[in-house]
């Protein structure tokens, strides 16, 4: 029987993803003495048999679960720290034993000098988190001046068939049902970024608190899978890098990073690798002066998580269009739709119809998908492509599936914003988009068609605000016009002309600006004097749209009078009153 060593606060996986191979070089460098192990004069947990080791224990109404280092109770996920984890997974092991004070202090902090305190206050945190208390002592039992004991009743599970990966199998897997296998979504997980000052900080310092913070955000977008930060940092604590936890949890992306403040300021390096062929998707460098260091964390973090999320979702749609159609699941589907949504002419805005219309079919629970189709409906709408008032309606139904499906999503909200301003109720379109941004405060777009909503009949200068954050979260975004768009037209309100017409010649140049948005660069160029630019742009517009008049423009937007004015003045200067 073969014995593998267990590191202090590793319990159980070390063997599952250690080869054999390299198992076998590991034991001699071991060695026993009265049931402990020791290295270098320092106790290490006890050695137990690979066949002794499961992957999952249950006891009561709770799971601790070896390999993801995580605990669930009553099926939900409990946030512990990761010396807690160990705590109960050793406790659990040596449950048929009584465990000093001292074993565990030897174990958990591994020759460290701490206090007694110490081990009282993870006691204290490991019974509260499976629902135990000093008093009852259900799971975890005190010995008065001998130590602890485990004494609720445990169920052990044997680990999974290794992976493919570790070694061949004769085995044919069974191919799962339809039913049985849960909706894909790409998954992330964020290593705690590794603090490089001169003078590091504790753990708990600017570092972890960024890494919390990126977790949080990303899983405020309830567009990925992400992986508890309970879990992530467990990893660290035991020295996996990047790669190594993301071939251990099988994610689909990894995010890892540094921080340094040095003086007043803090610089934060940050970068988002494909987990499958370590091919580094996005990198970038945040150097920013430390005045206020929590809004600095904060305004990092964000645009940290809204780039890697834009990233995925530029990786996700081209992988998808390389798929035949008739292979897609419910996520490529709907990422295939992305591609085609974001080409702004009819032909692609009905395919993307097609594949968001595949993607609920195919998941019913898919709210993000259902905000797809609530797009096409609002672009049928908006650029006149179909009859207004009906695409209006089935813009507001799938809005409201989006809804059904999550209302806890970002994108449900900022596709029922959409479908409110469309049937002119601007009021509770701005208290939708404005619940879509609370929800995930790192949401571009939600950002973004706030100020679209409040550049024409709202506050101008809250629109600039919200179009600013937009574009800081999202400089790369797919609508990166409309953004510029809604700002130039809250500058034409403000009767800043010249600075209107430069942002809507930026909006107009990018490759998918559609019609309104070169209408919006004519008008303000016009308005501002530049009439020779401005009857260029008028030229591409009739080119492209004969009969194209201000009365089209001015009836797809919601304008106050003011606004309305303004536009059909610059309009009439080059000929399209």
């Amino acid at each position: 029987m073969k014995v593998l060593p267990s590191l202090p606060g590793w319990p159980g996986p070390l063997q599952a993803t250690i080869p054999p191979a390299a198992r076998d070089g590991l034991a001699p460098q071991w060695g026993g003495c009265g049931g402990l192990m020791e290295r270098g004069g320092r106790r290490m947990i006890p050695a137990v048999s690979v066949k002794e080791w499961p992957v999952l224990l249950t006891f009561r109404d709770c799971e601790l679960d070896t390999r993801l280092f995580t605990l669930r109770r009553q099926a939900l996920p409990r946030q512990v720290e990761p010396q807690v984890f160990d705590l109960l997974v050793y406790l659990v092991q040596q449950r048929h034993r009584i465990v000093t004070r001292q074993e565990l202090l030897d174990a958990l902090w591994a020759g460290k000098v701490v206090s007694e305190s110490a081990l009282s206050s993870c006691i204290k945190a490991a019974r509260q988190a499976i629902g135990d208390s000093g008093e009852e002592q259900a799971c975890i039992a005190t010995l008065h001046r001998r130590g602890y004991r485990f004494v609720a009743t445990v169920t052990e599970h044997e680990p999974p068939a290794p992976r493919q990966e570790d070694g061949p199998s004769t085995k044919t897997p069974p191919v799962p049902s339809e039913a049985d296998t849960p909706p894909h979504r790409a998954s992330i997980a964020v290593m705690p970024f590794a603090d490089l000052s001169p003078v590091a900080s504790a753990r708990g310092g600017t570092a972890d608190a960024l890494a919390h913070d990126v977790i949080t955000r990303l899983a405020q977008l309830r567009s990925l899978f992400v992986i508890a930060q309970g879990t992530m940092f467990a990893l660290h604590e035991r020295d996996m890098g990047p790669q190594e936890a993301a071939r251990l949890l099988d994610v689909d992306y990894v995010v890892s990073g540094t921080v340094r403040r040095h003086a007043q300021r803090l610089v934060v390096t940050a970068e988002l690798v494909e987990a499958r062929n370590a091919r580094v998707v996005w990198a970038d460098i945040f150097d920013r002066p430390l005045d206020d260091a929590f809004s600095v964390l904060d305004d990092i973090g964000s645009q940290i998580v809204a780039i890697a999320a834009s990233e995925i979702e530029l990786a996700e749609r081209n992988r998808a269009l390389l798929r035949p159609p008739n292979t897609l699941d419910a996520w490529e589907a709907h990422h295939r739709g992305l591609w085609h949504m974001y080409r702004f002419n009819p032909a692609d805005n009905a395919r993307a119809h097609g594949f968001f219309a595949m993607a609920v079919r195919l998941d019913p629970t898919f709210a993000r998908a259902y905000a797809g189709l609530s797009f096409t409906h609002f672009q049928n709408a908006f650029q006149g492509w179909s009859e207004r008032a009906a695409a209006c309606d089935l813009a507001l139904a799938t809005a409201r599936q989006s809804l059904g499906a999550d209302d806890r999503n970002p994108a449900a909200h900022w596709a029922m914003g959409r479908a409110l301003w469309l049937r002119g109720q601007q009021a509770p379109a701005v208290v939708e988009l404005e619940q879509a941004i609370h929800l995930s405060p790192s949401f571009a777009l939600g950002h973004y068609t706030l100020a679209f909503v409040q550049s024409q009949a709202g506050d101008p200068q809250a629109a600039i605000a919200a179009s600013d954050h937009a574009r800081l979260l999202s400089p790369f975004d797919p609508l990166l016009f409309g953004m510029l768009g809604a700002r130039a037209i809250a500058l034409v309100r403000l009767g800043r002309f010249d600075e209107a017409a430069d942002w809507a010649v930026q909006a107009a140049a990018r490759p998918n600006a559609h019609t309104h948005i070169r209408a919006i660069a004519a008008y303000s160029l016009a308005l501002a004097g530049s009439l020779d630019l401005a009857r260029s742009y008028a030229a591409e517009i009739r080119q492209a749209l004969p009969n194209y008049q201000a009365d089209d423009f001015l009836a797809a937007f919601h304008f106050d009078p003011q606004g309305a004015a303004l536009f059909r003045q610059g309009a009439a200067h080059i000929g399209m009153g």
